[in-house]
């Protein structure tokens, strides 16, 4: 078993005694310094960028809200799929302009992105004002490498170890006062075939027990009410750690925590999914009855090509063992459209699985092509316009099932936790399900659980008023 590698105290003290250094060389030029940063893909990319907020924080930054005027911007990628991709670079090339605006405004490229060798090159020959480049594996040393670009003036090209690591005690800025990201484990080892994430993350890697808890009760005693524990897999948690835990054991550990608040996680596999899990969430009162459990296709063949490690008759069989357990489970699924070599027959499994199910969203997807992965090299027979004809089809009974279901909360009450402010004067809110509500109420109300009646519904939202 691969060891986790964790980054001793010592050097985080050192990098935050380098932040020290790069706050005494802004306070010798003048105006207050601001960083703006930008961030692409999922929540743990998110998590990410609350730690590297906390690291500028302590260098002295302000933040801005646009790269405009901004002295530093981070760009936080996502190599997931290739629109992804290309957005980032046309946002890198537009950047072009700010810096011949603001010459000294020092650019950086980090992320899943930044671990691609295609993308560091372009990066080097098509983007020469970008000005740092690292990779996830290497956050925990962004001081660093900061002051190097800063002191030196040269460009900084970082590559970390394709297995990672594990950094405790980076300061961290969160945006959201309400809901909280804890990462609880980073990397993968599924290697499915289609995704780039074990290449650029790395291994798996789980945080210690006790340091996950500090951190939840920290968010607790901070006033949070919904913290959502990520992980490229969570319920492989505590596999590297050689402790006996796992993420079932983790649930009950923070459901234990004093406190009104609401546990979510992200990201489940099926393989690793199981009754051990599901008895766990029914037993822990503070998690939401939702779960993400990703299917990506309905076909037994399809998901072993993918490397996928289980069937369609298994997973099946988990929705079953989930809702005998938790029958108000909000569930909620991933799905490839046009895998390599999908046949028809095998997408119209796809939409009888979903059928079947019946999930409350899906985020449906149409194959994209990642270098470096196995997939990308698989013949590939079925027309663009067909791929993207299933897709459409998928699309539309998805949103049927979607508004079917939400429009039997009509007329019910449910606990939510208004989160902010909307349009139309109304105001936004979540059940613990994770619904989405448009609430009439004051906005005093925002930040305090309510009791909220559903008085319509459509595909995406619900609407309604207090009890």
């Amino acid at each position: 078993m691969r060891q986790t590698v964790t980054i001793p105290p010592a050097e985080i003290d050192r990098q935050l005694a380098l932040c020290d250094q790069i706050h005494t060389l802004l306070e010798d030029r003048p105006g207050q310094k601001l960083a703006f940063v930008d961030t692409y893909g999922c929540q743990q990319n998110e998590a990410d960028s609350e730690r590297l907020r906390g690291y500028l924080a302590r260098m002295g930054y302000a933040f801005s809200d646009t790269e405009e005027g901004a002295d530093l911007v981070l760009l936080n990628t996502c190599a997931v799929r290739e629109h992804a991709e290309q957005r980032v670079f046309g946002n890198v090339g537009a950047l072009s302009h700010t810096k011949r605006r603001h010459p000294g405004q020092i650019i950086c490229v980090c992320g899943c992105m930044a671990r691609q060798e295609h993308v560091v090159e372009r990066l080097k020959k098509s983007f020469p004002y970008v000005d740092l480049v690292f990779g996830p594996q290497l956050l925990w040393q962004f001081p660093e490498l900061l002051l190097k670009k800063m002191t030196e003036g040269k460009r900084v090209f970082a590559a970390g170890d394709e297995i990672g690591t594990v950094a405790e005690g980076i300061p961290t800025v969160r945006q959201n006062r309400l809901k909280g990201w804890v990462s609880i484990m980073y990397g993968c080892n599924n290697f499915c075939t289609y995704c780039i994430v074990p290449y650029v993350r790395g291994r798996e890697r789980s945080r210690q027990p006790q340091e996950i808890l500090d951190e939840v009760r920290s968010l607790v005693d901070a006033g949070y009410k919904d913290i959502t524990l990520l992980g490229q897999n969570v319920n492989s948690y505590g596999k590297d750690l050689d402790l006996g835990v796992d993420f079932a054991w983790l649930l009950e550990q923070v459901n234990a925590i004093p406190g009104d608040f609401l546990i979510r996680f992200m990201t489940s596999h099926p393989k690793d999914a199981g009754p051990r899990l599901f008895d766990a969430m029914a037993a822990c009162e503070k998690v939401a009855p939702v779960l993400h459990l990703p299917f990506q296709s309905g076909s037994s063949r399809v998901l072993k090509a993918m490397n996928r490690g289980y069937t369609r008759e298994h997973y099946l069989e988990l929705i079953a063992q989930l809702r005998q357990r938790i029958p108000n489970i909000v569930l909620t699924s991933d799905v490839i459209v046009g895998f390599p070599g999908e046949t028809q027959e095998e997408f119209e499994e796809t939409l009888r699985l979903i059928e079947e199910v019946r999930y409350d969203a899906l985020f449906t997807f149409i194959f994209s092509p990642r270098r470096g992965t196995s997939a990308a090299k698989l013949p590939d027979p079925m027309p663009k316009e067909q791929k993207s004809a299933n897709f459409q089809r998928l699309l539309r009974r998805q949103n049927e099932i979607s508004g079917e279901k939400h429009q039997a909360y009509i007329g019910k009450t449910y606990r939510c936790l208004v989160d902010g402010e909307g349009e139309d004067g109304l105001l936004t809110a979540r059940t613990d399900g994770g619904r989405l509500i448009h609430l009439k109420a004051d906005p005093s109300c925002i930040g305090t659980w309510q009791q909220a009646k559903i008085t319509g519904a459509s595909t995406w939202a619900l609407f309604g008023e207090l009890a």
